[in-house]
């Protein structure tokens, strides 16, 4: 069972498992937790405490009605988390629009980021938007139609359909077209510079087959603005569940790249 933590206006649910040095895993959209239900157990096993979240409004996390699902907001949520677990310093590690989250964490409080890791994620306002536009318009009382048509689309293997079924019927598609229509690229448009002036050692890991968002769009410039050494790995866009064996230990030899903490 997760555990529950409440912060300003939201509960999150985690799972908080292993002992040594804590790495945090975010999910994006239109994913939760299990997105990382392949990699963490590697990550635990390695050594590391590992935290892995669903986002507010997202998986088994609520946010109060009215609350913006905005990936700013997220970001101060997950330091709150962060704090009520007494984790002062941490790797995060970020897919999709969690790494947006990430990279506002990284250039508002850079000292409590260890290194930071990006999979298949944003970069400045490219978010791959025009891919969720028509569950921006979805009509939502017709909400429950949503998650078949998402696992027609993207549900292909058992754990991709495990990681969606939390949007199953009229709630959950309602609680997806909500966190949709709370994106917004102009979070992350104008961060470029602070975030290369942070200089927190990053890593960027990217599916060859990536079509949401491109390797040479996308990934490479995120590469180049971190500092970062970018491996190309055999998947898609969804890389913890493509290769998770390949994205835990790319993340493991990073990890231990890393200097060690005073």
């Amino acid at each position: 069972m997760p555990t529950h933590i409440q912060v300003t206006g939201a509960t999150i649910a985690l799972d908080d498992h292993g002992q040594g040095a804590p790495v945090l895993l975010l999910h994006g959209f239109p994913a939760t937790r299990q997105l990382w239900s392949s990699v963490a157990p590697r990550l635990v096993d390695a050594g590391f405490r590992v935290v892995v979240p669903d986002l507010v409004g997202y998986g088994a996390s609520d946010g109060r009605a009215g609350r913006r699902l905005d990936m700013a907001s997220q970001a101060r949520w997950i330091l709150e988390a962060l704090d009520a677990l007494h984790i002062e310093r941490a790797v995060i590690v970020a897919h999709d629009v969690g790494s947006a989250v990430a990279q506002l964490i990284v250039v508002s409080t850079p000292q409590r980021v260890r290194g930071l890791a990006v999979l298949d994620g944003v970069y400045a306002g490219e978010w791959a938007m025009e891919a969720i536009a028509s569950i921006q318009a979805w009509d939502p009382t017709d909400a429950s139609r949503l998650f078949p048509v998402l696992a027609r689309r993207l549900g292909k293997s058992g754990p991709m359909r495990e990681m969606l079924a939390a949007y199953g019927g009229q709630q959950g598609g309602l609680r997806l077209i909500r966190a949709a229509r709370d994106l917004d690229p102009r979070q992350t448009e104008h961060i470029a510079e602070a975030l290369r002036a942070t200089d927190v050692p990053a890593l960027v890991i990217w599916g060859e087959h990536d079509t949401f968002l491109p390797l040479d769009t996308v990934a490479r410039p995120l590469a180049e603005l971190l500092h970062a050494t970018l491996v190309v790995l055999p998947g898609g866009h969804f890389t913890p569940i493509d290769c998770a064996a390949e994205v835990a230990k790319a993340l493991c030899d990073f990890l231990g790249r890393l200097p060690r903490e005073n």
